[in-house]
């Protein structure tokens, strides 16, 4: 049976290698590496203009996920942004909103990854808390703290016990977005996990690292969804075209 295809979405920043720096499209390399521990097949999506491209990427997908980055801008759910949250990327947050959209519409298994869940939750209608503390372990270091889940959850299911995760973020969940759920929490209140109960599909949001972890199972959850769908609507293969026959080949 083969595995079912989970795209990632990437971003563009400037970069360097060799002797070349330039815009590249980039993605830590821990994303795909979870893809394929859990099972599936990793491709990288490159930020592509909103609406019709986003539709066409998630019609050839079996699974996405929305992974983690830069802060949403506030405009997106009506705020004004706080001093502490960072430049917005607002070519990113289109492209990744009409990507939620299209897999929602489409009832593609979908997982955000922290901003991934944070986005999530704004496409539904939600709102975001622009600054916390202790969500990090310093600048550009990963903190850890544990994670609760809810009884009954999709997350419960997958994760059922109180478990560590690595975290770096500041920003959180404030107001759910429509027909959202929180399905786990940190010490302080903060909600770790969102998903969409009743869906057609699996809708579902972290908001740490899983892919800088050893821990399968959120990852797991998506691939496994993913493959159910699959067997039930299988992705149209694209047809390649054949040159015709000479009487010489």
């Amino acid at each position: 049976m083969s595995r079912p295809v989970i795209g990632i979405s990437t971003y563009q920043d400037p970069a360097r290698w060799g002797t070349w720096e330039m815009p590249a499209v980039l993605l830590p390399a821990g994303y795909p590496r979870l893809v394929r521990a859990a099972g599936g097949l990793a491709v990288l999506l490159p930020p592509d203009d909103a609406e019709d491209a986003a539709r066409d990427t998630v019609a050839a997908l079996d699974g996405l996920v929305i992974a983690g980055g830069a802060d949403v801008e506030p405009a997106r759910y009506g705020a004004v942004a706080d001093p502490r949250t960072g430049p917005p990327a607002r070519e990113r947050d289109a492209w990744e909103l009409a990507l939620i959209r299209a897999a929602i519409d489409r009832q593609v298994p979908l997982l955000g990854i922290c901003r991934g869940m944070q986005l999530l939750n704004v496409a539904l209608g939600g709102t975001l808390i622009q600054h916390l503390d202790d969500h990090t372990g310093g600048l550009g270091v990963f903190g850890s703290h544990p994670v609760t889940p809810v009884p009954g959850t999709v997350y419960a299911a997958a994760v059922p016990e109180t478990a560590m995760v690595p975290a770096y973020h500041h920003q959180a969940v404030d107001r759910l977005g429509g027909g959202l759920v929180a399905s786990a929490h940190a010490p302080d209140g903060t909600v770790e996990a969102v998903e969409l109960p009743g869906h057609e599909s699996l809708v579902f949001g972290v908001q740490w690292h899983p892919e800088m972890a050893e821990d399968t199972r959120v990852m797991a959850a998506l691939v496994r969804a993913a493959g159910e769908r699959a067997g039930r609507s299988p992705r149209t293969p694209a047809r390649r075209s054949r040159a015709p026959r000479t009487p010489e080949s």
